[in-house]
């Protein structure tokens, strides 16, 4: 690793997200010039990948970063929280009666998601109540996000894994690990330039796939996170977040290799962390989706 300067000759990299994560802290704090991960080879990539694919323990949940209040004045956030609370008190307290009503209050729900003036904190608490569908109930934690609110980059996963409905923080275990290590051979982490989150906010059971009501229903919050973040660029990991994002209903492979535009931000597509540990025969192309992302955001 150098910062505009070649060493003096190759050498071996052993990669450790812990240590490169450690590093890039430093640098930051210290403003010194931006770092270029030049002497991480893939191989080396690669072989952190096989090591990170050894390991099973889970990592320990991260707090939550909240965006502060902004743009909206006093009144109107105060309303728009007024109105989502009203909308998910009304859905929770449906228990039958005539058909549709609770669709139809959940359809209010969405409306008041949708207003301009719905700030950050009120589409997180708004997501925490949510019903409109039934995955609410069988729910441990609501997994809305984490990393930073105002980072460069948004990763998009597909749903919460048992590791994430325990903790309600997404990409916590091996997957997160090696997700972790993914960014930071590009120069990015999800404590400084990157904010993750997931297509669904509630883990389906058994870690079976979204069906297509789910994501409808839980489209909405995906959609308002990505306006009020506000990123350079998508990084979508998955079939399901790949194929949201671009609105293409193509298998993973013939999305990834590309540029695609997510309402005019750029956005790349590949394979996910934990499909990952289970094929090393996908290593090499997410590599080069990485780089590919690399490129984009150096513009």
């Amino acid at each position: 690793m150098t910062d505009g300067t070649r060493p003096e000759g190759p050498r071996n990299v052993a990669l450790d997200p812990a240590q490169v994560a450690r590093l890039l802290r430093q640098r930051t704090e210290l403003a010194v010039p931006p770092l270029i991960l030049d002497g991480v080879g893939r191989d080396a990539f690669m072989q952190a990948v096989a090591a990170l694919g050894a390991q099973a323990a889970p990592a320990e949940a991260k707090a939550l970063r909240r965006r502060p209040e902004a743009a909206p004045g006093v009144g109107e956030r105060m309303a728009a929280k007024a109105a989502a609370a009203r909308a998910a008190a009304e859905v929770s307290e449906v228990q039958g009666g005539e058909e549709g009503a609770e669709d139809a209050l959940a359809d209010r729900m969405t409306a008041a998601l949708d207003a301009s003036s719905m700030d950050y904190d009120t589409v997180r608490e708004t997501a925490m109540a949510c019903t409109r569908c039934g995955l609410a109930e069988t729910r441990t934690n609501v997994v809305f996000s984490d990393g930073n609110p105002d980072a460069r980059l948004v990763v998009v996963g597909e749903a919460p894994g048992a590791n994430e409905d325990k903790t309600g923080v997404p990409f916590v275990g091996a997957a997160g690990k090696l997700l972790d290590l993914m960014l930071a051979s590009v120069d990015l982490s999800r404590e400084d330039s990157v904010y993750i989150c997931n297509v669904l906010k509630c883990r389906p059971p058994g870690n079976r796939n979204p069906t297509t009501e789910e994501i409808q229903a839980c489209a909405p919050f995906l959609k308002r996170q990505l306006e009020l973040v506000k990123p350079d660029a998508l990084l979508a990991v998955g079939t399901f977040a790949g194929q949201l994002l671009t609105s293409r209903d193509k298998p993973l492979g013939r999305l990834r290799g590309e540029v695609h535009s997510y309402e005019g931000i750029p956005l790349v597509v590949t394979y996910h962390p934990a499909a990952l540990l289970r094929n090393s025969g996908w290593v090499r192309p997410t590599w080069d989706d990485l780089q590919l992302l690399r490129q984009v955001m150096d513009g």
